[in-house]
């Protein structure tokens, strides 16, 4: 069998294979990052979605289940100050669909968001020592990175750009997560906000490996062997997949979700910021089509999602999408149906057969 040839990230993390579990706040489970782990790869906790107490409850549960390594992820963003006009002109645009499902468009709404690392998820960081922690939206304030270095713990970003890539090895991480415009939820872009001119897996991916010393991991587009495989020949130390763990029974999503990965095509999804205020990529529904996808109309990221929360929830009562943030990849169709365990290891053993075979092709 063709070995994976490039073991800078599994010696790393100490792990077997190079397959991680994407954070995905809202979906992933303490379940699904176990069953990522035990498989050998690495299962990643998206901390954004926990309090400080659920952080470490969370952590706690895993600890329990297993002792191999995992990721925990946070959000590096700023909170916003408070915006009223710019909350006003929001709950103007959103007022025709309150009134469509009997709701008063006045009421009070409230709602803090995802809360981005600070010393109190720090202070959880350095009582458990997970072997990764990694951040998204760039990194946190250089202390707090510090302290996180200090309990020997490796340190992961996610870069858009060539640029956002230098940026990072500058600012001490240990590796890179290219993360191509094909990639679910939200971009990670942090230098620039035009999504414009955001790159391809294929085209990021060898461009960031040229530009940084440090290893790169590849996310985006990829949800079979292929997908794995191509990284591996574009340079990449190893991939991050999300989407595809979706279809895991271990995923935490609403059934509509669900139903609309399970239709999803290649052409279905776009990048919007009309769920929180920040660029990510979901299947087009209704708010996409009829306010975006992006809107500068939208208040700044998280505070975007507390006045939806009340028509969300009266459309998905109606077995409606509308007013859901359905986060999804480009390559949701080349995604299996399997257990999160069993999945990690498929998606390795897959890539290590096209490896195979392609090896076989070139001697022949």
């Amino acid at each position: 069998m063709t070995a994976w040839h490039d073991r800078r990230i599994l010696d790393l993390f100490g792990i077997e294979i190079p397959i991680i579990q994407a954070p995905m706040a809202g979906a992933t489970t303490v379940e699904m990052v176990v069953a990522a782990s035990k498989a050998g790869g690495l299962g990643s906790l998206p901390s954004a979605q926990y309090s400080v107490q659920q952080l470490r409850d969370a952590l706690q549960r895993i600890t329990e289940e297993t002792t191999a390594p995992i990721n925990v992820n946070f959000f590096s963003h700023v909170t916003p100050g408070d915006d009223p006009v710019s909350q006003m002109r929001w709950r103007s645009l959103l007022a025709p669909y309150y009134v469509e499902y009997g709701l008063d468009p006045a009421a009070p709404f409230s709602g803090a968001g995802r809360a981005p690392f600070d010393i109190a998820f720090c202070e959880v960081v350095e009582e458990f020592r997970p072997r990764v922690v990694s951040f998204h939206f760039g990194l946190p304030d250089r202390r707090l990175v510090d302290r996180v270095k200090a309990i020997g713990a490796k340190v992961l970003s996610s870069a858009t750009t060539v640029e956002e890539a230098v940026w990072l090895e500058a600012n001490g991480v240990d590796a890179v997560i290219a993360m191509g415009f094909e990639a679910g939820g939200h971009r990670g872009n942090f230098l620039t906000q035009d999504m414009a001119t955001q790159v391809g897996t294929m085209a990021l991916v060898p461009q960031v490996v040229d530009a940084v010393t440090v290893p790169v991991i590849a996310a985006g587009g990829i949800a079979d062997g292929r997908g794995v495989a191509a990284a591996l020949m574009l340079g990449a130390s190893a991939v991050q997949i999300g989407t595809a763990y979706l279809f895991s029974p271990e995923a935490r999503i609403p059934a509509l979700h669900a139903a609309a990965l399970a239709s999803a095509g290649d052409a279905s999804t776009a990048i919007t910021n009309v769920f929180t205020g920040r660029p990510a990529r979901g299947v087009m529904n209704r708010i996409m089509r009829e306010l975006g996808p992006l809107s500068e109309s939208v208040p700044a990221f998280p505070t975007a999602g507390a006045a939806l929360a009340a028509i969300r929830a009266q459309a998905e009562a109606n077995a409606r999408d509308d007013f859901t943030n359905l986060w999804s990849g480009q390559a949701a169709k080349l995604a299996k149906c399997l257990p999160a365990e069993e999945l990690t290891r498929w998606l390795f053993d897959d890539a290590m057969a096209v490896l195979d075979a392609s090896s076989m092709a070139r001697r022949s």
